[in-house]
Formats: structure tokens, C-alpha cells, sequence
């Protein structure tokens, strides 16, 4: 149904998209003079936020910082049982160590939770500017509706300028959120593949996440185990990139493509390390065995 502005006076329009404005204006302002983050100096701004998938990183980055807080906090516990302990059986030396241990989570534990609410920050500074920007667009769809005046193609124009400022508020946010997703090691651990694998096959394993790349060749030895050329390899997290994997299997000059699969890092982000299994063929008759440490 056509919508009508009959009641919405022009003075209250050039006000609400002036107040969307200075939000925007006052978010870029505190972001930009704090560090230039890499994305952006390299030109890979992507002006395209994707917010389901920001808080779904978020919620997942969030969980796993928790997770390091809870296990540093019970370690806490643990050793300040033990201090007291040894305080009344007045062994010094291991009085002294085991005090130096403590203040060491203590100060790992501050570390933790300024982390995490320099993450929750950020996020709520990014929801604050979505809901801005989808204001905007709704405004900006209402206004097409209703019949056009001088008033309202100003305001049109406005709301426009107000809405690329939040797109790039909310580019900006998720490049700096990317700064604290940390990393990601990854452990090769072998193919499986049962009858698939025979002793002097070889394979090369190309991983690649965005601009990262990691490739390795192994062989299946006589005895059934694997050799690789390199074991582990970093990979710094990135919010719009998937995991891309892909196994070739070599023979001679010519290579035969096994698989291609893609895998998303969001379960990636935990306390403790984790054995992945990925099918690389469609029946799952060769996998591809990795360790992910966060």
C-alpha cells in the first residue's frame, strides 16, 4: 500500500536525517582516529557488511573467549588453594614460585576480559550503526512512496549520504573486529582413505583462506604412514572467507583433482584444541585429518 507524508512535516524529516547523520559523523570520527588497520591499508576495504555473519562470528568469538576465562579462573582457583596450603607448611621457595604463577593468570585473566569487552564494544557500536542504516533505507523507501517535492528529494539525497556513511561505519567496525579474532593453527595430521591409499601415492594439499594460502605435498610410505613436507602452518581468521581445501593426487607430470571442499572456521573458535575430518569426496572415501588450535 502507498504511503503518505501528508502528516510528516519537512522540518521533522531534515531533522531525523540530520540526527542520522551526526550518529554516523560522531561513530566515524572516534573509529578513524584510533589505528589504521590493515584491510584497509591495503585497499581490501569490502564495502558489502554482511551482519548475520558478523554475529555469528561475534556470538562464536565471545563462547571461546569465555571459555579461556572460565579454564584460566578455575586454574586461579586451583592455585590459590595451593598457596595457602603452602603458606602454613612455610616452604618459601615454593611459596614464592607459586605466588609468581598466580600473578601471572591474574594479569593473563585482565588481558581476557579487556579483550572481551573491547569485542562487545565493537559489536554494539556496529549494531548501533545497521539499525541506523536500515533506518535509512526505510526512510529512504518511504519517501520514494510519497509524492515528490523539493523537500523531499533533499531529504532523499540526505538519507543517501546517510546511508553510505553507515555502510562504510560498519566496514570500518568489522575490520577492526578483525583484529581480535586472533589465530588459527592448523596441524596436518594425514589422509584417510582405507583401501584409497596405497604405499607410494602421493598427494598435495593446497588450504586457502582468503589471500592465505598453505600447500604441501605428502607420500603414503610402505609401512602406511605419511610423510609431509611441512606440518603446521598459521592463518589469521578473517569474517567473510571460508576455509578452501583441495587435494590432488600426483602421478608422474599429471595430477588427478580428488576433491574440493569448503569449511567454514566458526566452530574453530575454542579453548581446546580440535581434531577436524574433512570428507574431500563426495562418499567420504578419502578424508583429510587437521588439528585447529585457536
Amino acid at each position: 500500500r502507498s504511503c503518505s507524508f501528508t502528516g510528516f512535516s519537512t522540518l521533522q524529516s531534515r531533522k531525523l536525517a540530520k540526527s542520522l547523520s551526526r550518529s554516523s559523523v560522531r561513530s566515524r570520527m572516534s573509529l578513524k582516529s584510533s589505528k589504521a588497520y590493515n584491510s584497509l591499508q591495503k585497499g581490501a576495504v569490502i564495502w558489502d557488511p554482511k551482519p548475520l555473519q558478523v554475529k555469528k562470528i561475534f556470538e562464536a568469538l565471545k563462547k571461546g573467549l569465555n571459555e579461556y576465562l572460565e579454564a584460566h579462573q578455575a586454574e586461579l582457583d586451583y592455585l590459590s588453594g595451593r598457596h595457602k596450603d603452602t603458606k602454613r607448611d612455610s616452604r618459601l621457595a615454593f611459596y614464592y614460585d607459586l605466588d609468581k604463577q598466580i600473578r601471572s593468570v591474574e594479569r593473563y585473566i585482565r588481558k581476557l576480559e579487556f579483550h572481551i569487552s573491547k569485542v562487545e564494544e565493537l559489536y554494539e557500536a556496529y549494531c548501533i550503526q545497521c539499525r541506523l542504516r536500515d533506518g535509512a533505507t526505510n526512510m529512504k523507501h518511504a519517501f520514494s512512496l510519497s509524492p515528490s517535492t523539493k523537500a523531499s528529494r533533499e531529504s532523499l539525497v540526505e538519507l543517501y549520504k546517510n546511508f553510505q556513511e553507515c555502510t562504510e561505519d560498519m566496514c570500518i567496525i568489522e575490520g577492526a573486529l578483525e583484529v581480535h579474532l586472533g589465530e588459527f593453527h592448523l596441524k596436518m595430521k594425514g589422509l584417510v582413505g582405507f583401501a584409497r591409499l596405497c604405499p607410494g601415492d602421493q598427494y598435495e594439499v593446497f588450504v586457502r583462506l582468503g589471500r592465505q594460502k598453505w600447500r604441501l605435498k605428502g607420500k603414503i610410505e610402505t609401512d602406511d604412514s605419511q610423510t609431509w613436507d611441512e606440518e603446521e602452518k598459521i592463518f589469521i581468521p578473517n569474517l567473510h572467507e571460508k576455509f578452501e581445501i583441495k587435494v590432488t593426487e600426483l602421478r608422474g607430470l599429471a595430477t588427478i583433482l580428488v576433491g574440493v571442499v569448503t569449511c567454514d572456521s566458526i566452530n574453530f573458535f575454542t579453548a581446546k584444541p580440535q581434531a577436524i575430518i574433512v570428507d574431500i569426496t563426495e562418499l567420504g572415501t578419502i578424508k583429510l585429518q587437521l588439528e585447529v588450535l585457536w
